[in-house]
């Protein structure tokens, strides 16, 4: 099983490529009660897991789905991080791993999981596992060095780190990050691809995120 999607309790999307990527999964794993917001979508939807601490989960769907149920009620990390965690222990084979539904409805959520993105890149050995979140507005990933994106001319880009004494030089980008220092969130953000492969020269291994249209 290589594709399987992570469903947050935010905001279902709408537009066609996540979507997409929700009908073409080969498993999904919910986030607790975002179980209720699958099967809204897709009534006959089973899911491979229903993770979490089980508070916001309706009794009727907690009988129903009794089988998948992995109920995790410490409190140290979120539903979505206890999504993964298991996705990592019991599907070691899966190499691209989506989070969908990770943003919208509450600004603090999306801020606290899209800054996780980075986070996991220090708390797991990802190898080279492909994680990303995807909303109707597009698409962020963690970085952890030098690299070269594919990501195809005009598209909207920013760049995030938590670490101010990392630089980032750029090639492709229509704004330069070159004399970026990485103290506000800011700093590096809309931006917007001039070519269609952007390239990022790190001072050191530290992780980024990326966020693109």
């Amino acid at each position: 099983m290589d594709r399987i999607i992570i469903l947050c309790n935010g905001a279902f999307p709408t537009e066609p490529y996540p979507l997409f990527l929700l009908d073409g999964a080969e498993g999904v794993v919910c986030c607790d009660g975002a179980l209720e917001k699958l099967l809204s979508y897709s009534p006959e939807a089973r899911p491979l897991a229903v993770v979490g601490d089980l508070d916001s989960l309706p009794d009727a769907l907690r009988e129903r789905f009794s089988a998948c149920i992995v109920h995790v009620a410490e409190q140290d990390d979120n539903d979505m991080t206890k999504a993964l965690r298991w996705v990592l222990r019991e599907h070691p084979e899966a190499t691209d791993i989506t989070f969908l539904g990770a943003t919208g409805l509450r600004a603090d959520h999306t801020i606290g999981n899209l800054g996780l993105l980075m986070e996991y890149t220090r708390l797991f050995d990802l190898g080279e596992r492909r994680l990303s979140a995807v909303d109707d507005n597009g698409t962020a990933f963690a970085i952890t060095d030098s690299c070269e994106l594919h990501l195809g001319e005009g598209r909207r880009f920013s760049l995030f780190s938590a670490d101010n004494s990392l630089r980032i030089t750029s090639e492709g980008l229509q704004w330069p990050t070159d004399g970026v220092v990485f103290d506000a969130w800011w700093k590096a953000t809309l931006n917007r691809t001039s070519a269609p492969i952007v390239r990022l020269h790190f001072s050191h291994p530290s992780a980024a995120l990326v966020m693109i249209d």
